[in-house]
């Protein structure tokens, strides 16, 4: 850009302020003030723009009034009302415009916004795909299509529009980004982290560009080389919070909890401070079994956001190690209150009240746990324990057949099993399932004198696992 050319940005700008400032001293005044069309539209843009819709739909009043068969008013006209929620009239606005003008970029851009505000994305995309050929930046209908095609649940397909809006215009942040997401949704980790360092090749100092190869790394638990990545973000753009944010959950995975603590608070300097972020600070201190310095982190995390559910759950599990369960049993009932749905913290009420002596309770919590499909297979022998453990022998016994049913391959289960048929005397069933176990995970033999030490005793099931020992 030429000199001149800045120049006449700079003469424009100070133009439009002279507009705006003449268009809100008449609505003050009432002295009425001419503007041309274009100055009017770049008025309606700028309160758009800004989310001040009252004086939107007053600079749009006008505009109509003085320029009714004016396109891009009407366009804008239903932009407003798409806002407010309007959808239907303001698509009978735009069919309006379209029986007039067929041709305009804008036109079809708004309707495709407003059928995605609506949740039609087939009618998004049509609307969408029939802007290209009017866009003079085809970049912005690409990541158009691309963010709809992610709201249809189709990232290979909004994969596709994102790299087409790359390769036209390089500098497309919002490309950039929703492209990392699509890798992250399509679980092509090494697709991400070799096109984003082919792009960095050619746009070193792109800070979003080594922020998303940062996610890529950490999403195939390379955190050495996330920080790396994470830390070269920060050099080009030191006030890129979510950089220093994600680097310290980087550092976290690494159990460098100190290091992660320091990095977390720097994300503070340059964003508000949020309950999220406390919250991981929190569980920092918690790993270190700092239970002070966590409580104090997972309160701040509540206080910013009450709803925050992971908080109020680690609050409770920081006071049973606290020994003041009676007090956290309340936090833990907190976070289920607010997600119902969250097997998690039934696991951990679950083990609450087992520690309580409320049995009943705890059965109830862990059979919860089961209905909301938690996905691992280690809350079936946890529950099998407490039955086994409470006179509950053969319902034990059902609740690892059915695990087993879930987890085939789970040798922990078969071990299990073996322990419980033993004591129900049937010894060449529990060989059996011994046996299995052993063809699937001989190390994990441990666990059956881990849960029963008087099977160390028994001649029989020691010479079966040295003939498996390898």
């Amino acid at each position: 850009m030429s000199e001149f050319d800045d120049e006449a940005d700079g003469l424009n700008d100070k133009e439009f302020e002279e507009n705006l400032k003449r268009f809100e001293d008449m609505l003050a005044n009432g002295q009425p003030q001419f503007f041309d069309a274009d100055d009017i539209e770049e008025i309606i843009d700028y309160y758009l723009q800004w989310v001040n819709y009252e004086m939107a739909k007053k600079a749009i009043d006008y505009g109509l009034e003085r320029f009714p068969f004016s396109s891009v008013i009407k366009i804008r006209y239903a932009q407003y009302l798409s806002s407010q929620h309007y959808t239907h009239e303001a698509l009978t606005i735009l069919n309006e415009v379209e029986q007039i003008e067929r041709n305009n970029f804008e036109l079809y851009m708004a309707r495709g916004y407003i059928y995605s505000q609506m949740g039609l994305g087939e009618q998004a995309i049509e609307n969408f795909k029939h802007a290209i050929p009017l866009a003079d930046q085809k970049d912005e209908v690409y990541v158009a299509l691309g963010v709809e095609f992610l709201n249809e649940d189709k990232p290979d397909d909004a994969l596709y529009y994102l790299k087409k809006a790359l390769k036209l215009n390089p500098k497309n942040e919002v490309a950039l980004n929703e492209l990392s997401l699509c890798f992250d949704l399509t679980g092509k980790s090494d697709e991400a982290i070799s096109f984003f360092e082919q792009y960095i090749d050619n746009h070193p100092y792109s800070y979003f560009a080594w922020f998303n190869l940062g996610l890529g790394y950490g999403r195939i638990g390379l955190y050495e080389k996330a920080i790396q990545a994470y830390d070269y973000a920060i050099a080009i753009n030191e006030q890129f919070g979510s950089a220093y944010f994600n680097k310290a959950n980087a550092l976290a995975q690494l159990n460098m909890f100190e290091e992660a603590i320091a990095v977390y608070k720097e994300t503070f300097k340059y964003e508000d401070q949020e309950a999220t972020t406390y919250y991981y600070i929190g569980e920092c201190y918690e790993n270190m079994d700092r239970f002070e310095e966590a409580l104090v982190n997972y309160n701040k995390s509540v206080k910013l956001d009450p709803a925050n559910a992971d908080a109020w759950l680690g609050i409770g599990v920081v006071l049973d190690a606290m020994n003041r369960l009676t007090e956290g049993v309340h936090y833990v009932k907190k976070a289920i209150e607010i997600n119902p749905n969250e097997p998690e913290y039934w696991y951990v009420f679950a083990e609450v009240q087992e520690k309580l002596g409320f049995i009943e309770e705890a059965m109830m919590a862990y059979q919860r746990v089961i209905e909301l499909d938690y996905p691992d297979y280690d809350v079936w022998l946890d529950y099998a324990r407490l039955l086994h453990h409470n006179d509950g022998l053969d319902d034990a016994i059902d609740a690892i057949n059915h695990a087993i049913t879930k987890f085939p391959d789970v040798a922990e289960l078969y071990y299990r099993q073996a322990i419980l048929f033993m004591e129900k005397n049937l010894r060449k069933q529990s060989f059996e399932l011994i046996e299995r176990g052993l063809e699937m995970d001989y190390g994990k033999h441990s666990q059956l004198f881990e849960y029963a030490p008087v099977l160390q005793n028994d001649a029989e099931i020691l010479s079966l696992i040295s003939a498996y020992k390898k």
